[in-house]
Formats: C-alpha cells, sequence, structure tokens
C-alpha cells in the first residue's frame, strides 16, 4: 500500500494581496471584452475566487471598475513623482515627469484605454486624476518661475496636463510614436515658454 498524501491547509491570501489579485483580473477582462459585457462572475473565474468575494472587496462591478482607477492615480502620481524628484533642475523635471507619464501609459495601456472608453462610468474619477497632475505640475511650473500667481501657474499646468492627455490618445492611435518623442513634442513648446518667463523673472 502507498501512503495517501494529506492536502495541507490551504494559504489565507492577505486581504490587500487579494485586492491586488482581483484589480489585476478585472482590468485584463474588461479590456478584453469590453466593460459593459462582463460579468462579476467572469471576473471571480478569472482570479479563481466565488462571485461573493467580489463583493466583500468591492460591492459591486462599478465599485470594482473605480478601484482600478484608484490604484492607477495612486501610481501614477508615485512614478511622475519620483521621477521629477530625481532632477537636477526644473526642465529636467518636466521633462522627467513628463516621460514617466508616457512609459506609464505604455506599461497600463489596456487600463488606460478601458478607463478613457467608459465615459459616464469614469468621468469622475478621471477629473481627479487630472486635478491630481495639474497640482503637481503647478508645483513644478512654480520652481521655474517662481513669484507667478497662482491662478497663471494652474492655467499653465492645465494646458500641459491636457497636452499630454492629447499626446495619449494619439500615441493610442499611432504606436510609432514613442515616449520619448511625444516627450520632445511637449517640450518643444512648453519649455520655450516657461524658458523665455523664467529668464524674465
Amino acid at each position: 500500500m502507498t501512503a495517501q498524501t494529506v492536502p495541507g491547509p490551504r494559504r489565507r491570501v492577505p486581504r490587500a494581496e487579494r485586492e491586488r489579485q482581483i484589480v489585476d483580473a478585472a482590468v485584463a477582462v474588461f479590456g478584453e471584452r469590453g466593460y459593459a459585457e462582463v460579468s462579476m462572475e467572469q471576473v471571480a473565474e478569472r482570479v479563481g475566487v466565488t462571485k461573493p468575494v467580489l463583493y466583500t472587496h468591492f460591492g459591486s462591478k462599478e465599485g470594482l471598475l473605480l478601484a482600478a482607477i484608484a490604484r492607477a492615480r495612486s501610481e501614477l502620481l508615485d512614478v511622475v513623482a519620483q521621477a521629477a524628484g530625481a532632477a537636477e533642475s526644473p526642465e529636467a523635471m518636466l521633462r522627467g515627469g513628463t516621460l514617466a507619464f508616457f512609459r506609464y501609459l505604455d506599461r497600463r495601456a489596456p487600463a488606460w484605454q478601458l478607463f478613457c472608453s467608459e465615459a459616464g462610468v469614469t468621468d469622475t474619477a478621471l477629473e481627479e486624476i487630472r486635478a491630481q497632475q495639474t497640482d503637481f505640475t503647478a508645483a513644478l511650473l512654480a520652481a521655474q518661475v517662481p513669484g507667478t500667481e497662482p491662478a497663471r501657474l494652474t492655467g499653465w499646468a492645465q494646458v500641459i496636463v491636457g497636452a499630454c492627455e492629447r499626446l495619449a490618445v494619439w500615441r493610442g492611435q499611432d504606436e510609432s510614436v514613442t515616449a520619448e518623442q511625444a516627450t520632445e513634442y511637449l517640450m518643444d513648446l512648453v519649455w520655450t515658454g516657461l524658458a523665455g518667463l523664467g529668464h524674465r523673472a
């Protein structure tokens, strides 16, 4: 007789790790089939859990999508801030932060395309990402043109963030445009003006 192998106890997955797994699976499935066409059961199957587990963690399918956006918002701020923080000049801060933005979107392309395609569901959450990036960019600009009134800094930041977003959309349509090229196109116009203002200041 051969001894039977008794299975050991299943490892309990920590809550944070389980939520990360669920969000990863949701982004993948939503990206493949479209948010409206995906059921919570399909997401659960991809993760390997029961459907009630998804509801326990996120409450609803919309809650799951918004959790994915919230994670992207946090990750985006981290990578842009890290790139800008490593720079040694205001120009390098803006260039590095912009390049980090485009490279992040490259790594998270399915998620970004999903967020942009789900108008109505994601509008508020995406606007929060824009506001976050605008505030961060305005702080970078303040280092280049000290003494500038906050409203003007915010206006410039709105222009830059809007331009980055449109460049991101364009890159989604033309994959031949690299993150480095998109950064250069932005700097060609934006930094010329800011550098002139800096000299006048």
